[in-house]
């Protein structure tokens, strides 16, 4: 090795961000492992590369004796003094032991090493610059795919965003930009991976907090979302002062914010709802656009499970319910009760008042 390796080292130092330092440590490191296994030696051995110059040379550490009993370990007192002439007895001391034929068997450890430590420290600095950014929005490229994942280019690394977390209607083709929301970054034997999502409920709070002022300084808190990404979410804000309209913070002049929102999720619609600490009045809330007349609510004694008995007016049951029972579903999933929903007809014609066998009301 010669002043050109460490020049090599420098470049791989300042294009991937990894210390020459450490790639030198490391091959030093394997040097030393693939000369014990050539020539069968103890372990008193180092390898040392010359910083500045590159040059390498084997060191063994021996006791200095008047008899040898292991010559791997020790060395006699006047071979030592060859070495270092105020060398003594039951001293250890700092041997040269570089073979011959040691630079080609060097040259062929550090290139197999550095790759792999190279590997290693990426993998490391990768983890290091986006273990902080998890639950972060980030965009790239598309720079491939299979039947599984999307492969998105960030920056120096590649990215996961598997097919099941994309909106079922969105299509993405190689060279497209997309965003993103960190959802984890994992280390395994193969390396540091970061997983996006573009449906985790998540990446809608993270637009929410970056698109809105009030969000961003606490005067409106979000308290639940619930989400089929691409089609429709609910999303339950609260003011952090009675002077504050958390919906029309959020809605923005004209629809302007929210709608900014939306199209960053190719349209998806989105529901804001006025969080409430009166559960009756939150779960009213929850079914908007619908009007709700009554709420009851009850305990499964059998499931522990909350319950709401919802009563409608008798044009607005179809709207409460929604397009394949997904306002229902939403509104159940924002505010973590059961909903059975009922017109004003159904209620009295099958009740009479809202109650039902095995519920008690709370």
């Amino acid at each position: 090795m010669n002043k050109d390796f460490l020049k090599a080292l420098s470049e791989i130092e300042k294009e991937k961000g990894i210390s020459k330092e450490v790639l030198l440590n490391a091959i030093e490191d394997a040097l030393v492992s693939s000369y014990k296994k050539k020539f069968n030696t103890a372990t008193n051995v180092r390898v040392d590369i010359n910083r500045k110059t590159g040059q390498m040379k084997v060191v063994a550490q021996k006791m200095v004796v008047e008899d040898i009993i292991d010559e791997r370990l020790e060395i006699l007192i006047d071979e030592a003094k060859k070495t270092n002439p105020e060398a003594q007895v039951d001293e250890v001391i700092d041997i040269e032991v570089t073979p011959r034929d040691f630079g080609r068997m060097a040259a062929q450890t550090a290139k197999t090493v550095v790759m792999q430590r190279i590997k290693e420290a990426e993998r490391g600095l990768v983890f290091e610059a986006y273990s902080g950014k998890e639950e972060e929005i980030v965009t790239g490229k598309v720079q491939g795919m299979d039947s599984n994942n999307l492969y998105i280019l960030l920056d120096r690394i590649e990215a996961i965003l598997p097919l099941s977390e994309l909106p079922s209607r969105e299509r993405y083709k190689l060279g497209d930009m997309v965003s993103a929301y960190i959802s984890r970054v994992e280390t395994t034997t193969k390396g540091t991976s970061v997983i996006l999502s573009r449906v985790h409920p998540g990446h809608l709070k993270k637009l929410f907090e970056k698109k809105i002022p009030e969000v961003q300084e606490g005067k409106v808190a979000i308290k639940s979302i619930a989400r089929e990404a691409g089609i429709r979410s609910k999303i339950a804000v609260t003011a952090a002062a009675p002077e504050v309209d958390a919906v029309a913070c959020c809605v923005g002049v004209k629809g302007a914010i929210i709608q900014s929102i939306a199209a960053e999720l190719n349209g998806e619609k989105i529901d804001i709802i006025k969080w409430s600490s009166d559960e009756k009045e939150y779960i009213s809330n929850s079914l908007a656009p619908a009007r709700v007349l009554d709420v009851q609510l009850f305990e499964n004694e059998d499931e522990n499970e909350p319950i709401a008995l919802v009563v409608v007016p008798d044009d607005q049951l179809t709207l409460a319910i929604g397009v394949k029972g997904q306002n229902a579903r939403l509104a159940a999933k924002l505010t973590g009760y059961k909903m059975d929903l009922y017109s004003e007809e159904q209620a009295q014609r099958q009740f009479g008042r809202p109650r039902t066998p095995k519920l008690s009301e709370r």
